[in-house]
């Protein structure tokens, strides 16, 4: 299951819909082996697409070096799909290298109503999780 304060999906849904028609993402990293996802860090898709998700390797280097510096880990990593439902597709899966996290996929598709799902991805398999939305992190 995942536990997200009301905050941070704020922030990812704001995210995806500032960089709709584009897919958008991310991380959330929290303290290694916490399972808490505390800071939002909105990513550049590289590929800059509606259809396809790139992190920018240097962008990604960094990122992992930073978490590593500060003991966190990458709790939450998050997508949009901007005409399709909240489910991971295929190259979504293909790319899945974090069995530890949690997948956050969320459909731009109708304006008004936002789809937040969350998935664990390992070894090719999907498995949907509930989430937990809590005012404050820690809660």
């Amino acid at each position: 299951m995942l536990t997200i304060s009301r905050e941070v999906v704020e922030a990812i849904i704001a995210h995806a819909r500032a960089d709709h028609p584009d897919e958008a993402c991310g991380v959330v990293a929290g303290p290694a082996g916490t399972d808490r996802p505390e800071r939002f860090i909105p990513m550049v898709n590289a590929a800059r697409s509606p259809t396809f998700y790139e992190f920018d390797s240097l962008d990604l280097l960094r990122l992992y070096r930073e978490m590593d510096a500060n003991d966190e880990e990458p709790v939450v990593i998050y997508h949009s799909h901007t005409a399709t439902q909240a489910y991971p597709s295929r190259t979504d899966i293909s790319y899945a290298s974090e069995p530890g996290a949690h997948y956050v996929l969320v459909s731009t598709r109708e304006p008004v109503e936002v789809e937040f799902r969350s998935y664990r991805i390992v070894d090719g398999q999907v498995t949907e999780e509930p989430v937990t939305i809590v005012e404050a992190a820690g809660e």
